[in-house]
């Protein structure tokens, strides 16, 4: 007789039709008594108790972003997987459709929102400079289906003859840098530029704050904006200005004024700032060069307090923003277009995929909470995503354990493989993926595979101005 061995395990959830509802062990985060607080808020209640409950679509459609490679079937089998009889119906795919509507976007919205913010302590390394929690703005796209019912919203590119490619839905983020949590999001159609958006994001910042952007948010209004919630900022800005000098500093940079528009009672309204140049040279490993002008303007005046070599270096923390979009757009959805083919359902789907990622995040900073001084950046994403996903298929930790603990199985398993301590200063490879995308000029003028490469700053004032970049 061969010897045999085996298990057995109780699995704790919700009660009757509500035991599908649920994210494995991230619904320590996403409890039941948030979902239900959050529908009641929202009114999206059901007045009925249905065999489809709002909690259990809820959590039906945080799945589907978790389980972006999945069909809705296929998700609602991976949340009744090992549930057995506790599962008590098994939908079809229009039932499902049709629950997904019912609850509407409203309650994916406001689990998002409460979700939302900063999680670094004040020695979390990476999250701080000099007392100041560095924060990063930027936009991305997400693609939509080609649908009728998509497209009035949420058009596609055009040409002079042809429209082209998918819908683009515009998203954009505040993180926080050194554990990437989103503070704050909005999207919308592509044709409205990022400025408009990023003033609906400007809400999330206080004087506690430093805020690092792209020069595509260099608008002199914009910046007084930023400055009016108490924050600082420190931006790239564009070959287009040439400030005057003012007054130079020893450091190598210069205080300025920057000129905004024109308003009849107030005339031109200056907004004083500091402004670093610097001569950016980059090696790569196979020897290539490349060595380009730079102009951050910020308002960290104190040159004594806030060196222009320390900002050159700060300013970098803004792919902060970068990986945050790595991960939603490759890690969770692998390049996917989005699937809802309604305004309603996009909607839905995009708060979705944000709060699994938020929640995601917040059991990676309790994780590492629980080894003082570890790096959050040394916890792995995919580690992280894949985990999580075992724990929804095995319906483990839906119900916290007696006693309570900071660690589950999620945060032992990227404690158990860290990334390394030390890593190397590399350049991602880029290629152009997408036949309409808009940096086609740039093809073949960044490397085909990452490579180490050393970064020489050297601080200049550009007396004669920057010259213009090369047009994306």
């Amino acid at each position: 007789m061969q010897e045999k061995s085996a298990i057995t395990r109780t699995i704790e959830t919700a009660a009757g039709v509500h035991a599908p509802g649920h994210l494995g062990e991230l619904t320590q985060i996403v409890d039941f008594t948030l979902v239900d607080a959050v529908l009641e808020e929202t009114g999206a209640r059901e007045k009925r108790l249905r065999l489809l409950p709002a909690r259990v679509v809820v959590y039906f459609t945080l799945a589907l972003a978790l389980f972006g490679h999945c069909s809705y079937r296929a998700t609602w089998g991976k949340l009744t997987a090992a549930l057995g009889q506790l599962a008590p119906v098994c939908p079809a795919a229009s039932s499902l459709a049709r629950a997904r509507r019912r609850v509407g976007a409203a309650p994916l919205r406001r689990l998002f929102e409460i979700l939302a913010g900063p999680v670094a302590g004040p020695s979390q390394a990476g999250s701080f400079y000099r007392g100041l929690r560095t924060v990063a703005l930027d936009g991305t796209h997400l693609h939509a289906p080609d649908d009728e019912q998509v497209t009035w919203r949420y058009p596609k590119r055009s040409g002079d003859v042809l429209e082209f490619g998918y819908p683009l839905v515009r998203l954009l983020v505040v993180v926080e840098c050194g554990t990437r949590a989103v503070l704050a999001a909005c999207f919308g159609p592509e044709n409205q530029g990022e400025v408009p958006y990023a003033q609906r994001l400007l809400g999330c910042l206080d004087r506690s704050m430093l805020l690092l952007a792209d020069a595509g948010f260099d608008a002199v209004e914009f910046l007084r904006q930023v400055g009016a919630t108490g924050a600082q900022f420190l931006v790239r800005s564009s070959a287009r200005r040439r400030p005057a000098i003012q007054r130079r500093l020893p450091d190598g940079s210069y205080l300025a004024r920057l000129c905004g528009v024109y308003r009849a009672s107030e005339g031109y309204r200056a907004l004083p700032v500091r402004v670093i140049e610097a001569w950016i040279t980059v090696t790569l490993a196979d020897g290539t060069t490349r060595r380009e002008p730079w102009r951050l303007v910020t308002s960290l005046v104190d040159h004594e307090r806030y060196p222009a070599g320390e900002l050159v270096a700060l300013y970098h923390r803004r792919w902060q923003v970068e990986t945050t979009y790595f991960s939603i757009k490759v890690a969770m959805l692998d390049g996917r277009v989005l699937r809802s083919r309604s305004v309603a359902g996009l909607d839905q789907e995009v708060y979705a995929l944000l709060t699994v990622y938020q929640a995601l995040i917040r059991t990676a900073a309790d994780a590492a909470a629980s080894r003082p001084g570890l790096v959050m950046e040394r916890i792995s994403f995919t580690i992280l995503l894949q985990t999580a996903r075992d724990q929804v298929t095995t319906a483990t930790g839906i119900l916290p354990p007696e006693p309570v603990a900071l660690v589950g199985a999620i945060g032992r398993a990227v404690l158990n493989d860290l990334l390394p301590a030390e890593r190397r200063q590399r350049v991602k490879a880029r290629s152009r993926k997408n036949p309409t995308s808009k940096y086609g000029p740039n093809a073949g003028k960044h490397p085909q595979q990452a490579q180490t490469y050393t970064l020489e700053v050297q601080i200049q004032i550009m007396d004669h101005g920057l010259a213009s970049r090369r047009r994306r």
